[in-house]
């Protein structure tokens, strides 16, 4: 058979649904074989960014490969940034890339190109996945789809990488001679391994137990590894169980509903006051699929939690003791660790922790910042975000872009069960959501995806507001629009003495309404809180895509914030100190 139509007949076997892609003269053979298949669809998008990251909102949304495919050149370049996304957040996806023939190829010479539009993307692409190969023998194909496949689900996730030239995509090879992965030694050298054995994880775990049942301050911090591992319903059996409160990072706000009486928020930068005022004050802390980065702890890693005794279960070693040193690290899937810690919970006492939720509880009340806004004329955006929260239903997907519009989400919305919230954690990209809509939605569909962006992020993938109309998907676009990159007009004020290069001067926006008429899109335009309860209702009950233009003054900025070299409790803008000290269950730190 030839060889195109084998990679296709492959992932369908692999239960991938949708390919993500950007045509070009160099992958059409592959996107031909799919072609001719009723059980696989390709998504074509008009950037292959926009293609890499829905294949990620893809993978995420289903814990099912993503798959995304591009042209050789410009087009393989053009997914660095998704497949450098996937591989900061641990999302299983496999990039397929067509490559000039063989013969057109330099490999060792000393010249910069040979074929048209050659670009030896496996290097370039080696630092940020897990495997790239360029494959130039077609017996190969089962052996290195086998493998990509393999790496990019085992262990911690993340991309892999095939650059398949154009005359092996031709190819005729014979499917029942081909060699597999799975019959060789390199495989077997790919079993993960935890520290410890069967018998000394359950000691282990003990050991766990007992600091949980001798704290009186215990504290989870739930990160994004929950969700890599497919563990939400453990971990929300292991809350139950224990009844321990819990915070979050940003990559693991949707692991719990928050209207569990447990859950407390998200921690870090932007994190919520009382969130970071519990984490400063816990002296047990159990580190839940988090790799600890300083979004999370803040500049000064020493204050962090600094007189808790801190428990971290990560399958990644290199993560253990990385950032923060901890009292315990624990090598080991997160869900098998649960599985296990859960069954000898059954005959454990919860802990007698009253007096412990009596003080975070009154964090809230007094340090909600947001709930306790006052509503003026002008759009506080955490406002509308509680307000558009309220109104969604179980099943929407939220996908948030980066920057302000991100941490006003993360603060305030409340997620409710089986929502998720996808967004762009390590690589931080502007550009995210709206693609990542549109794979989430292939993914997921019969549900609403809710965009929430700025008018700077929004621009760098606004290109696929064509392909979200072709496709009369259900996405609701908020674009949180303050005419500014405002996070930068933030450290700018800040650090910078208010100068605004290129975050107000020389940077502009055009109208979104007209923008989007002029994409068939049905949009609006929010300048009052007072309106938006009815509007919310009105654009979430419509039929395929809608955008909501939310307009705010250009000086919104994002509180709290947590300003450089403090640690995470002291916020701005700050607290008295004599009030600090009084609410702090611990000393301060010195300024």
């Amino acid at each position: 058979m030839k060889l195109s139509d084998y990679i296709i007949d492959f992932l369908v076997n692999e239960g991938v649904t949708h390919i993500f892609e950007l045509t070009g003269g160099a992958i059409t053979h592959i996107l031909d074989s799919a072609s001719r298949r009723e059980d696989i669809q390709c998504v074509s998008v008009h950037h292959e960014q926009a293609g890499a990251f829905a294949a990620e909102g893809y993978a995420r949304m289903n814990s099912n490969l993503g798959v995304a495919m591009a042209t050789s050149g410009p087009g393989a370049l053009n997914m660095v940034t998704g497949i450098g996304s996937c591989y900061f957040d641990s999302v299983p996806c496999l990039f397929i890339t067509g490559q000039v023939n063989t013969y057109e190829y330099k490999f060792d010479k000393p010249i910069r190109q040979l074929g048209f539009q050659e670009t030896d993307i496996v290097n370039i692409v080696k630092p940020i996945s897990k495997y790239a190969e360029l494959i130039i023998d077609a017996d190969k194909i089962r052996y290195c789809l086998e493998k990509a496949v393999f790496i990019a689900r085992n262990g911690r996730p993340g991309p892999v990488l095939l650059d398949i030239p154009m005359n092996v995509q031709r190819a005729q090879i014979e499917p029942k001679k081909l060699a597999s992965f799975f019959d060789s030694n390199e495989y077997k050298s790919f079993q993960v391994q935890n520290d410890w054995s069967d018998t000394e994880i359950d000691q282990v775990i003990d050991q766990v137990i007992e600091s949980i049942t001798q704290a009186e301050r215990p504290l989870i911090l739930a990160g994004g590894g929950i969700r890599t591992a497919q563990a939400t319903q453990e971990v929300n059996e292991f809350i139950e169980k224990t009844n321990i409160p819990v915070v979050t990072s940003l990559m693991g706000l949707d692991v719990i509903a928050h209207d569990n009486p447990c859950f407390y928020g998200m921690i870090g930068s932007y994190g919520n006051r009382y969130s970071n005022l519990t984490m400063a004050n816990c002296d047990l802390l159990l580190i839940l699929g988090s790799r600890l980065d300083t979004r999370q702890t803040g500049a000064r890693i020493d204050t962090f939690a600094r007189v808790a005794k801190k428990i971290h279960v990560d399958i990644d070693p290199t993560e253990l003791n990385s950032k923060i040193s901890v009292n315990q690290a624990v090598r080991c899937d997160i869900k098998q660790f649960l599985k296990k810690i859960n069954i000898k919970l059954d005959s454990i006492d919860k802990p007698k922790i009253s007096e412990w939720y009596g003080v975070i509880q009154t964090y809230k009340s007094n340090y909600n910042d947001h709930s306790n806004c006052i509503e003026t004329n002008n759009i506080d955006p955490n406002l509308f975000i509680e307000k558009l929260s309220s109104l969604t239903t179980e099943g929407d997907i939220i996908c948030l872009d980066v920057g302000q519009n991100q941490m006003w989400a993360a603060q305030s919305f409340a997620i409710k069960k089986n929502q998720r919230m996808l967004t762009s954690g390590g690589m931080g990209a502007m550009g995210f959501s709206l693609p990542a809509s549109i794979g989430a939605l292939k993914a997921s569909p019969g549900n609403n995806a809710i965009v929430l962006t700025g008018d700077g992020g929004i621009q760098i993938n606004i290109q696929e507001l064509e392909t979200i109309k072709n496709l009369n998907l259900s996405t609701k676009i908020f674009t949180l629009n303050n005419r500014c990159l405002g996070m930068i007009t933030q450290f700018q004020e800040l650090y910078f003495e208010g100068r605004l290069q290129s975050s107000v001067i020389g940077y502009s926006c055009p109208d979104f309404t007209k923008l989007a008429d002029a994409y068939g899109i049905p949009a609006f335009t929010l300048t009052t809180l007072n309106d938006a309860d009815a509007l919310i209702k009105k654009v979430l009950s419509m039929n395929g895509p809608v955008l909501v233009d939310v307009q705010l003054e250009q000086k919104t900025v994002v509180n709290p914030k947590l300003e450089f070299n403090r640690p995470i409790e002291d916020m701005l803008p700050l607290l008295d100190r004599d009030e600090l000290k009084r609410i702090m269950l611990i000393d301060l730190m010195d300024e």
